[in-house]
């Protein structure tokens, strides 16, 4: 019954209309997003959280939007080293070629902060004052010094990742109004989320009991699945896990855990940010969550 379940839900999630109307879902949240993208156009910088990146931009007297990087190059290029297997080349940002004794004494998830911040090191959002203060964990540890961090990706699952997703085709629709370009805004890490906490058992003890929970979770979240599945194929870095593909915490380690991540020939430990309680199960695999 389980198996035949699953594969409804399947059929259901994929028969879904991926064209929802954006209107009903950005309501409550596209003033917010005008606001936001106003901000950014008029050259006041805006805290959009660690998954976006902050530019300064200024109106042109042609009325387009010029965008001004306020990024400078890593300082910390020259610890990249290669690593050679099997005929293929791949970087990666040496730890040890800081030369710095503190870092052996480093917890490995504080190895894994430095390493994000090293990497995305731009003198802007992550700075070498902000490397420094992680490299002096002991000390900076226990005055609660705030650190920059970039996750490596971000795991949603369907409760709370549905407002996420909801801000950012708000943003795209305030981004289209204001006269730019609404493909610009999409999750700069790839976000994975699991539909999961949606089901209900309304059926039990009888044959068929799971095929019939599945159509009733189906007509119950309709609205809300056709909307998910609508933004895993408008946005980019964004996945849908479906329905009846089991609870996050078992697909997020037995399926979306990357261990190390390959990006563009770059290699980097797996680390992530979850909404749900038991994000942290995912250490068992020393991945940092």
């Amino acid at each position: 019954f389980q198996i035949k379940a699953f594969r409804l839900q399947i059929q259901a999630y994929n028969q879904l209309s991926p064209t929802v109307s954006a209107e009903i879902w950005m309501f409550y949240a596209q003033s917010s997003a005008l606001s936001i993208i106003r901000n950014i156009f008029h050259g006041r910088k805006v805290n959009l959280g660690s998954s976006f990146r902050k530019l300064s931009c200024k109106r042109s007297y042609s009325s387009q939007p010029v965008i001004e990087d306020m990024t400078s190059p890593n300082p910390f290029d020259h610890i990249k080293r290669n690593l050679n297997q099997d005929g293929k080349t791949w970087t990666y940002f040496s730890l040890s070629e800081l030369k710095d004794k503190r870092i052996d004494t480093l917890p490995y998830s504080i190895k894994v902060l430095l390493e994000s911040a090293v990497r995305n090191c731009d003198e802007f959002q992550v700075e070498k004052k902000d490397v420094d203060n992680i490299i002096n964990w002991k000390e900076t540890c226990p005055a609660q010094i705030e650190i920059p961090f970039k996750p490596a990706r971000v795991i949603l699952q369907d409760f709370t990742g549905v407002p996420c997703v909801v801000d950012l085709a708000a943003m795209r629709d305030a981004m289209k109004t204001l006269g730019g370009n609404p493909d610009l805004i999409n999750p700069q890490v790839p976000v994975d989320l699991v539909i999961d906490h949606s089901v209900q058992v309304d059926v039990a003890r009888v044959a068929g009991a799971a095929g019939i929970n599945a159509k009733i979770e189906f007509e119950r979240n309709m609205e809300r699945f056709a909307f998910l599945k609508w933004g895993s194929q408008a946005f980019k870095n964004f996945a849908v896990v479906p329905p009846g593909s089991g609870i996050v915490h078992q697909v997020n380690l037995e399926y979306l855990a990357r261990v190390v991540f390959d990006t563009e020939g770059v290699l980097y430990p797996d680390s992530l940010v979850g909404t749900d309680s038991h994000t942290t199960m995912i250490n068992g695999l020393g991945v940092t969550g």
